[in-house]
């Protein structure tokens, strides 16, 4: 019986030798490929990890503007260095006046205060803090946010808007009132720019309105800057279709009449 089956265990250990070497193979393979798309994983990975975070301190990449207001040394086509992020702040708090509705950034008066900063040697960032339709109300409520950004000056340009909707003038000097006290408890020198109404709100009103910003200046200590727009309002030629906004000349003449008050508190090394 036995011999009768030799022949075929026989036949059968070649079989079940190649399908074992087979299997070998095949698991061989499987391996070499599994190891092979580990490898391609992990480049993977590597290439789409994400770059490490810039130190600690750097500036912002779109400089301070993006935070609290309009950053003019920060301009399309002016570099952003490191030097610029430790200059000592100005900012040019104010109005529609301030923010330069209806011309374009570089012709803003906190804009070409920079340049003509710069020019002079005087190594000040000016922060442009215009507000279109700000109130002396609305500026108080915004003065924290205004000494969030260390300021060592700060232009007051305020109180226009309160005039051109006949608010009562004690108000509008009590909210003056105590934005400056704001801003002289935490040692910010304050530049007051007195602003005039035209003449049909009446004598009485205009008078007095343009009589609260001299008297507040004196009660504080503040230098001043007489009538923000002398020199502008009321010309065609400098100022805008609605002849209350000054055009980017009539900029360029407000900063060159109120550079001589501010230039005494500048220092040139800071």
């Amino acid at each position: 019986m036995l011999s009768g089956w030799l022949p075929s265990i026989v036949h059968v250990k070649p079989i079940l030798y190649c399908v074992t070497m087979r299997r070998s193979w095949i698991l061989t393979k499987l391996s070499s490929c599994l190891y092979l798309s580990l490898i391609v994983l992990s480049s993977c990975d590597r290439s789409n990890a994400p770059t490490s975070p810039p130190p600690d301190g750097s500036p912002p990449r779109d400089g301070f503007g993006q935070r609290m207001g309009t950053d003019v040394t920060a301009q399309p086509g002016r570099p952003k260095t490191q030097v610029s992020a430790e200059r000592p702040r100005i900012v040019a708090f104010g109005n529609s006046l301030t923010a330069g509705l209806g011309v374009a950034p570089d012709k803003s008066y906190p804009a070409q205060l920079q340049r003509t900063l710069d020019v002079a040697g005087y190594p000040y960032r000016v922060v442009n803090a215009g507000v279109s339709g700000e109130t002396t109300a609305g500026g108080l409520r915004r003065v924290s946010w205004v000494l969030n950004s260390k300021p060592s000056i700060v232009i007051l340009e305020l109180g226009g808007n309160d005039g051109l909707r006949g608010l009562s003038l004690q108000e509008t000097k009590a909210n003056l009132e105590r934005i400056i006290q704001q801003l002289q408890h935490a040692s910010v020198t304050v530049v007051l720019a007195g602003m005039k109404l035209p003449p049909n709100y009446g004598i009485e009103y205009t008078a007095g309105f343009e009589a609260l910003y001299p008297a507040v200046a004196k009660q504080y200590h503040l230098t001043m800057i007489p009538f923000f727009l002398d020199g502008v309002a009321g010309s065609s030629s400098l100022n805008q279709a609605d002849g209350i906004h000054p055009t980017g000349e009539g900029y360029r003449l407000i900063v060159e009449k109120i550079f001589p008050a501010l230039e005494p508190l500048l220092e040139r090394n800071r």
